[in-house]
C-alpha cells in the first residue's frame, strides 16, 4: 500500500471513531471518506454500532448500502450530529476547497447540517494558502459559456470538467468549472463574489464550517482544531 494511501486510510479510520452508538452523521465523497465509510461499515458488523448516514453523492450512497449502513436524508432528519468528509485543500485557517469529486453542493449541504464537521485528509492536502488546487464551481448547464465569462472575470481561467463522454454533469444534473485563480488570499470574498453571479449555484470554498481535520502522513494521525 503506498505511503499516499496508507496516509487516507489511518485518517478515514480513525474519524470513523468519532461516531458514536444512536448518531445520526452525514458520509462524504472521495478517497479519504471511503476509508470512513468502510471502518463505519466493519464497526456495524463488529460491534452492533448503530448509525444513520446521509450520504453525500450517489457513489457514497451506494458504498455505504453494501456495507450495511442504514441510510436516510436531510428532509427526514435536518440535523446531524457530525459530518466526516474529505478535502482537496485544507488551511491552518480550517478553510478548504473541496469539490474534486464534483459532489461539493451535497457535500456543503450536509457539512453544514451538521453540529460537527471534521475533515479527514493526507498531509499533502494540508496548505498554507489555498489555490494550488483549482476551485470547483458548480454552475447550471444553460447558457453556461455566458457564466463561465463572468466566473473568468473574478481573475481566474475556467475550464469545464470533462468526460469521455463530455461535460461531466453532477448528481443535481449541473456543470463545473476547475478555476484557476494561483493563490487565493481572501477565500470569503471570492466565495462571496462568485455566489452574487447568476447561473452559479455553489463554490467548492468551505469557509468556517470545519471543527477540526484529521491529518495523517501515514504513520500516525493529528487532530487540527479550528
Amino acid at each position: 500500500m503506498s505511503g499516499n494511501t496508507l496516509a487516507k486510510q489511518l485518517a478515514g479510520a480513525r474519524a470513523a471513531e468519532l461516531v458514536q452508538d444512536g448518531m445520526v452523521i452525514g458520509l462524504g465523497t472521495g478517497s479519504t471518506a471511503l476509508w470512513t465509510i468502510r471502518r463505519l461499515g466493519e464497526r456495524v458488523r463488529q460491534e452492533g454500532l448503530r448509525v444513520t448516514a446521509v450520504p453525500t453523492s450517489e457513489e457514497t450512497r451506494v458504498i455505504a448500502a453494501k456495507e450495511g449502513i442504514l441510510l436516510t436524508t436531510l428532509d427526514d432528519v435536518p440535523q446531524l450530529d457530525l459530518a466526516i468528509d474529505g478535502a482537496d485543500e485544507v488551511d491552518r485557517g480550517g478553510c478548504l476547497i473541496k469539490g474534486g469529486g464534483g459532489a461539493l453542493l451535497r457535500e456543503k449541504l450536509v457539512a453544514s447540517a451538521a453540529r460537527e464537521f471534521v475533515v479527514v485528509a493526507d498531509e499533502t492536502k494540508l496548505v498554507a494558502t489555498l489555490g494550488r488546487f483549482a476551485l470547483p464551481v458548480e454552475i447550471v448547464p444553460f447558457a453556461w459559456t455566458f457564466t463561465a465569462r463572468r466566473v473568468a472575470a473574478t481573475g481566474c481561467s475556467p475550464r469545464r470538467r470533462e468526460t469521455m463522454d463530455g461535460a461531466f454533469v453532477t448528481d443535481n444534473g449541473n456543470y463545473i468549472l476547475d478555476c484557476d485563480y494561483g493563490v487565493i488570499a481572501e477565500p470569503a470574498k471570492l466565495h462571496a463574489e462568485l455566489k452574487l453571479l447568476p447561473g452559479v449555484v455553489e463554490t467548492g470554498l468551505f469557509i468556517d464550517m470545519a471543527a477540526a481535520a484529521i491529518v495523517s502522513d501515514g504513520k500516525t494521525s493529528d487532530r487540527i482544531e479550528f
